[in-house]
């Protein structure tokens, strides 16, 4: 983090500064979205979570129609358009808010037009990178990136919980919707040209359909690649089981404030600042495939504090929570991503991160609905259990594979 290259290279600072200025904001709004629902409109569980899978509902029904088009265009302009959108789709909420007409439909509507951006940029954004910077430098550029995603999950909860506390929920979205903007600056900013699109060498033309196949295969004939997705699908399925009661077992159960809910999550992201930091490290000297998975079951286990809160002590417990879990996922997450791209040809990345994130994010809706309905029909806490068990799961995968792995591939 504090070394490295890339601080001397002026392209990847821009697209850094503004995608942390970005981070910070979307802390913001996932924090007050969920509550705007919950105290303002007084939203269901089940209402919760059909908020929680729309934003999440893109990468099931267009991930691999992403990936295409980030193979066929270039990515960065794909970025910007992307975080145009999703600016124009926030602001509308504290315009509404603001003439007494915001409605559970319109939250839902803003987190559909938010997750299609979020598909499109983020396929576009990881497979932008290797075209930005050296791939014997994605490590290093995947670890600064994930550290500031950690400072932003440091700052951004207790930031959201003083805007939320100050000028309520549907104003401070604001917030986000002005990172955003400065997303859109940065990126255009960026002067180094990117490579124009092409297909393999000596290949005939193909159809679209016949391009979206080819990265399905390429990700499913990669038995690395299919494993890992296979594991971080998991861990996203039970985890959203989970979340999709949390802010509701928080309020309503806890009895916590918004602005509490925010410091205990921001002071739980000093965990993942120092996972972000040690993730590399952790991996040269344990292993890249034991560090996947102590990590990803490190995160599920973290979760079984949540519902102990109910007895007592519930600040603390989820501070703890928030802190194990918040460790966890960047050391996961810089060392199979930084994996992924290594071992993908150029001409592939868009499809291969797209079909990864059809599957990866694809059961985030689902755990959504599934947590929402278990917490209207049996309870907030049996849907808290369930969730635990599945994200503790996740680490089947990394035992029937990639454990095995003993160091970071070299750049193809």
């Amino acid at each position: 983090m504090f070394g490295g290259k890339l601080w001397r290279d002026r392209e990847f600072l821009k697209l850094w500064g503004g995608q942390g200025i970005s981070e910070l904001g979307s802390q913001v709004s996932q924090l007050a979205l969920p509550t705007v629902a919950i105290l303002l409109l007084h939203a269901t569980p089940f209402q919760v979570g059909v908020l929680a899978a729309c934003e999440f509902l893109a990468f099931p029904a267009l991930g691999l129609i992403a990936g295409v088009w980030v193979d066929r265009l270039r990515r960065r302009w794909i970025m910007i358009a992307c975080d145009a959108g999703r600016m124009l789709a926030l602001g509308s909420v504290p315009i509404a808010f603001a003439f007494n007409a915001l409605t559970m439909p319109q939250l839902y509507v803003v987190g559909l037009i938010t997750g299609v951006g979020t598909v499109f940029f983020d396929v576009s954004y990881q497979s932008y990178l290797p075209s930005l910077i050296a791939r014997s430098d994605l490590v290093e550029g995947n670890t600064k990136l994930q550290v500031t995603g950690s400072v932003a999950q440091m700052a951004g909860p207790a930031l959201a919980g003083l805007l939320i506390q100050l000028v309520g929920p549907a104003r401070a979205v604001i917030a986000d919707a002005t990172s955003f903007l400065v997303s859109v600056l940065s990126l255009a900013w960026i002067r180094r040209p990117e490579p124009s699109p092409k297909p393999a060498e000596g290949a005939a033309p193909t159809s679209f359909w016949s391009e979206m196949r080819e990265g399905v295969q390429f990700v499913f004939g990669n038995a690395t690649i299919w494993k890992i997705a296979g594991s971080t699908s998991t861990a996203n399925l039970g985890s959203n089981i989970l979340f999709a009661v949390y802010l509701i077992f928080a309020y309503r159960v806890l009895r916590l404030s918004p602005g509490v809910i925010g410091v205990v999550f921001g002071a739980g992201a000093v965990g993942g600042l120092i996972g972000a930091l040690s993730a590399s490290w952790i991996a040269r000297h344990i292993g890249l495939g034991p560090t996947l998975f102590v990590s990803i079951l490190l995160g599920g286990l973290g979760s079984i504090l949540i519902p102990i809160a109910q007895f007592g002590y519930a600040v603390p417990l989820l501070l703890a929570a928030s802190v194990i879990t918040s460790f966890a996922n960047p050391v996961y997450n810089i060392n199979q991503v930084s994996l992924r791209q290594a071992i993908t040809p150029d001409r592939v990345q868009g499809r291969m991160n797209a079909t990864v994130r059809t599957l990866i994010w694809g059961t985030i809706p689902v755990g959504a609905l599934i947590g929402g309905v278990i917490g209207s029909t049996y309870g907030l806490l049996p849907a808290i259990y369930i969730g635990i068990v599945v994200e503790t799961l996740a680490g089947f995968w990394i035992l029937i594979g990639p454990v095995r792995l003993r160091e970071q591939p070299q750049p193809a």
